[in-house]
Protein backbone atom coordinates (compact mmCIF):
# COMPACT_ATOMS: atom_id res chain seq x y z
CA UNK A 1 0.00 0.00 0.00
CA UNK A 2 0.97 3.54 -0.73
CA UNK A 3 -0.26 6.79 0.31
CA UNK A 4 0.60 9.78 -1.75
CA UNK A 5 -0.09 12.57 0.37
CA UNK A 6 0.58 15.45 -2.25
CA UNK A 7 -1.92 14.43 -4.46
CA UNK A 8 -4.66 12.86 -2.11
CA UNK A 9 -4.44 9.52 -3.42
CA UNK A 10 -4.45 5.84 -1.93
CA UNK A 11 -3.24 3.13 -4.41
CA UNK A 12 -3.35 -0.73 -3.32
CA UNK A 13 -2.09 -4.09 -5.14
CA UNK A 14 -3.52 -7.65 -4.50
CA UNK A 15 -2.66 -10.56 -6.61
CA UNK A 16 -5.00 -13.36 -6.67
CA UNK A 17 -4.79 -16.78 -8.04
CA UNK A 18 -7.98 -16.17 -10.74
CA UNK A 19 -7.89 -15.29 -14.06
CA UNK A 20 -8.94 -11.80 -14.81
CA UNK A 21 -12.15 -12.23 -16.70
CA UNK A 22 -13.21 -14.07 -13.20
CA UNK A 23 -11.52 -11.53 -10.67
CA UNK A 24 -13.55 -8.55 -13.05
CA UNK A 25 -17.05 -10.64 -13.00
CA UNK A 26 -16.91 -10.56 -9.67
CA UNK A 27 -16.26 -6.59 -9.30
CA UNK A 28 -18.82 -5.87 -11.33
CA UNK A 29 -22.07 -8.63 -10.69
CA UNK A 30 -24.22 -7.16 -7.84
CA UNK A 31 -24.95 -10.67 -6.31
CA UNK A 32 -21.60 -11.63 -6.23
CA UNK A 33 -20.29 -8.18 -4.89
CA UNK A 34 -22.36 -8.27 -1.91
CA UNK A 35 -21.20 -11.65 -0.52
CA UNK A 36 -17.68 -9.94 -0.84
CA UNK A 37 -17.29 -6.22 -0.91
CA UNK A 38 -17.03 -4.84 2.81
CA UNK A 39 -13.92 -3.47 4.60
CA UNK A 40 -15.26 -5.46 7.56
CA UNK A 41 -15.88 -8.64 8.41
CA UNK A 42 -19.07 -7.68 10.75
CA UNK A 43 -20.70 -5.43 7.71
CA UNK A 44 -23.38 -6.51 5.54
CA UNK A 45 -23.49 -5.09 2.20
CA UNK A 46 -26.53 -4.30 -0.14
CA UNK A 47 -25.78 -3.57 -3.19
CA UNK A 48 -27.24 -1.84 -6.39
CA UNK A 49 -25.48 -1.27 -9.57
CA UNK A 50 -25.68 -0.73 -13.30
CA UNK A 51 -22.39 -1.78 -14.41
CA UNK A 52 -21.80 0.51 -17.69
CA UNK A 53 -20.28 3.62 -18.41
CA UNK A 54 -23.27 6.14 -17.47
CA UNK A 55 -24.31 3.89 -15.06
CA UNK A 56 -24.52 3.94 -11.10
CA UNK A 57 -23.93 2.29 -7.96
CA UNK A 58 -24.94 2.41 -4.53
CA UNK A 59 -23.29 0.30 -1.67
CA UNK A 60 -24.58 0.63 2.07
CA UNK A 61 -22.78 -1.27 4.48
CA UNK A 62 -25.18 -2.79 7.69
CA UNK A 63 -22.69 -2.32 10.74
CA UNK A 64 -23.75 -4.74 13.97
CA UNK A 65 -24.75 -1.72 15.85
CA UNK A 66 -26.98 -0.63 13.39
CA UNK A 67 -25.54 2.40 11.77
CA UNK A 68 -25.53 2.55 8.10
CA UNK A 69 -22.08 3.96 5.69
CA UNK A 70 -23.41 4.64 1.96
CA UNK A 71 -21.74 5.45 -0.79
CA UNK A 72 -22.31 5.90 -4.27
CA UNK A 73 -21.17 7.16 -7.66
CA UNK A 74 -21.21 6.70 -11.57
CA UNK A 75 -19.10 4.36 -13.60
CA UNK A 76 -17.16 6.57 -15.84
CA UNK A 77 -15.06 3.67 -17.90
CA UNK A 78 -16.45 -0.01 -17.32
CA UNK A 79 -13.72 -2.08 -20.17
CA UNK A 80 -13.95 -6.25 -19.50
CA UNK A 81 -12.05 -7.73 -18.12
CA UNK A 82 -9.00 -5.16 -17.52
CA UNK A 83 -10.38 -2.07 -15.71
CA UNK A 84 -13.13 0.31 -14.08
CA UNK A 85 -13.12 4.01 -13.11
CA UNK A 86 -15.90 5.06 -10.67
CA UNK A 87 -16.90 8.61 -9.18
CA UNK A 88 -16.99 8.01 -4.68
CA UNK A 89 -19.22 9.69 -2.76
CA UNK A 90 -20.40 8.96 0.99
CA UNK A 91 -23.80 10.32 1.61
CA UNK A 92 -24.44 11.56 5.17
CA UNK A 93 -23.94 14.25 7.52
CA UNK A 94 -19.93 13.98 7.82
CA UNK A 95 -16.96 15.61 6.92
CA UNK A 96 -16.04 13.86 3.73
CA UNK A 97 -20.30 13.55 2.75
CA UNK A 98 -20.82 14.08 -0.62
CA UNK A 99 -16.97 14.84 -1.99
CA UNK A 100 -16.50 13.36 -5.10
CA UNK A 101 -13.30 11.48 -5.66
CA UNK A 102 -12.43 8.70 -8.33
CA UNK A 103 -11.64 5.01 -7.92
CA UNK A 104 -9.68 3.07 -10.71
CA UNK A 105 -9.18 -0.83 -10.50
CA UNK A 106 -7.02 -2.14 -13.10
CA UNK A 107 -7.14 -6.19 -13.61
CA UNK A 108 -3.81 -7.41 -14.64
CA UNK A 109 -2.90 -10.95 -15.49
CA UNK A 110 0.36 -11.39 -16.27
CA UNK A 111 0.66 -14.86 -15.52
CA UNK A 112 -1.96 -16.92 -16.75
CA UNK A 113 -4.60 -17.66 -14.14
CA UNK A 114 -2.87 -15.21 -11.74
CA UNK A 115 -4.61 -11.57 -11.67
CA UNK A 116 -2.97 -8.53 -9.87
CA UNK A 117 -5.59 -5.85 -8.58
CA UNK A 118 -4.55 -2.46 -8.22
CA UNK A 119 -6.93 0.21 -7.17
CA UNK A 120 -6.13 4.23 -7.16
CA UNK A 121 -8.49 6.29 -5.01
CA UNK A 122 -7.43 9.66 -6.37
CA UNK A 123 -8.98 13.34 -4.77
CA UNK A 124 -8.98 12.12 -1.48
CA UNK A 125 -9.61 15.69 0.93
CA UNK A 126 -6.64 15.19 4.10
CA UNK A 127 -4.74 12.54 6.27
CA UNK A 128 -7.33 11.17 7.62
CA UNK A 129 -9.83 10.89 4.54
CA UNK A 130 -6.59 9.11 2.77
CA UNK A 131 -5.93 6.67 6.08
CA UNK A 132 -9.03 5.68 6.48
CA UNK A 133 -9.66 4.99 2.82
CA UNK A 134 -6.31 3.01 2.57
CA UNK A 135 -7.68 0.74 5.39
CA UNK A 136 -10.63 0.31 3.92
CA UNK A 137 -9.82 -0.53 0.83
CA UNK A 138 -7.16 -3.07 2.51
CA UNK A 139 -10.06 -4.40 4.09
CA UNK A 140 -12.24 -4.92 1.11
CA UNK A 141 -9.10 -7.12 -0.59
CA UNK A 142 -8.82 -8.87 2.31
CA UNK A 143 -12.26 -9.75 1.94
CA UNK A 144 -12.12 -10.63 -1.58
CA UNK A 145 -9.26 -13.19 -0.19
CA UNK A 146 -11.18 -14.81 2.14
CA UNK A 147 -13.93 -15.25 0.09
CA UNK A 148 -12.81 -17.61 -2.34
CA UNK A 149 -14.78 -15.59 -5.00
CA UNK A 150 -13.81 -16.18 -7.69
CA UNK A 151 -13.97 -19.75 -7.30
Amino acid sequence: MSIDVDTGTVRVERTYEAPAEAVFDAWTNPEVLRRWWKADPSHEVSVAADVRTGGGYRLTMHRPDGDEMVVHGTYREVSRPDRLVYSWAWEGTGPYANHESEVAVTFAEREPGRTTVVIEHAGLLDDDSRANHARGWNGVLDSFARSGIPA
